[in-house]
């Protein structure tokens, strides 16, 4: 316990070896906050506003939308005022309070992914059965299943990197605490840590990304079978702009969480970081609300009625 408070706090480098780009950062990140917040609290109002949107699918989506602005809350702003007034320092304790919230929201959006897969599968497979299959309380459960699992690897990522000892230099590589550059930031030997991220967050990234890519190959074999036209594009306009939100997430986050050597490589985490944490989450809402035919009516109709058109 002595070696582990011989830190309190830690110096966060981020992009400080292009100091050129401090303010155009800290601009940036705080204008992709303000559109993440405000994309996904549209998409929470519309669909709670809107009764025709009350199918599985939109309790996902106002559940995502919900998730993603505390994904992105507990990183972006804190960034933003790092950039901007050069404030560095981060105490111990808030540096393991965001790596746990981060890690909860993280691991339970690769979740949140897997489910909505899931959920499209059934709907666009199993016509017939998807408001037998997909009933409220399956819904909730895989909602609160999602969180459970991200509170499990959160505590387990968390308890395990807070755990080595901190004895300077306490200078982290990063402009947030993730878990790899936190541990490259340890003067412990990290060899059990890494095994242990590797092992945990591989096998979630590796098995919500099978379940993702697995659903989505027997939707498209089934899209090619219809007969309409119609039927088809109007499928493939709601998968492919799925598709395109979990090729993002999934592919940053493998790269830095489910291979070996991540925590050797701090410099290029820095900019891939950037889409997982702030850009997917900014993204979601205007992926799924213009490749979505029910939204945009529905945004239509509510800014008719307050005189937009």
């Amino acid at each position: 316990m002595e070696n582990h408070t011989k830190v309190t706090e830690f110096i966060l480098v981020g992009f400080k070896s292009q100091p050129g780009l401090q303010l155009l950062l800290s601009v940036l990140f705080s204008t992709m906050y303000v559109v993440t917040v405000v994309g996904n609290a549209c998409m929470i109002l519309i669909i709670r506003m809107d009764s025709k949107l009350q199918a599985p699918m939109y309790f996902f989506l106002e559940n995502l939308s919900i998730l993603d602005i505390c994904y992105s809350s507990v990183i972006t702003p804190k960034a933003a005022l790092t950039f901007s007034l050069d404030r560095r320092i981060i105490s111990y304790n808030g540096c393991a309070s965001q790596m746990f919230f981060f890690s909860l929201f993280g691991t339970t959006e690769a979740f949140f992914l897997a489910v909505m897969a899931y959920d499209r599968f059934t709907a666009i497979c199993n016509p017939l059965l998807y408001q037998i299959i997909m009933n409220k309380r399956l819904c909730v459960f895989m909602v609160v299943g999602s969180y459970l699992s991200g509170c499990i690897n959160c505590t387990i990522q968390t308890g395990f990197t807070f755990s080595l000892s901190f004895c300077g230099p306490k200078e982290i590589n990063h402009f947030f605490c993730d878990v790899p550059a936190v541990m490259h930031a340890s003067c412990s030997d990290t060899l059990v840590n890494e095994i242990v991220m590797l092992s945990v967050c591989g096998s979630i990234i590796v098995g919500t990304a099978l379940v993702v890519f697995i659903s989505y190959g027997y939707i498209i074999i089934i899209i090619v079978q219809m007969p309409s036209s119609e039927s088809r594009c109007k499928a493939f306009s709601t998968c492919s702009s799925h598709m395109l939100a979990v090729s993002l997430f999934f592919g940053t986050v493998f790269f830095m969480y489910a291979q070996p050597g991540t925590t050797s490589l701090p410099d290029n985490s820095n900019i891939i970081s950037i889409l997982y944490t702030i850009a997917v989450p900014m993204l979601n809402p205007f992926i799924y609300t213009l490749r979505n035919k029910e939204v945009k009516g529905s945004l239509k109709k509510h800014l008719k009625r307050k005189g937009f058109f």
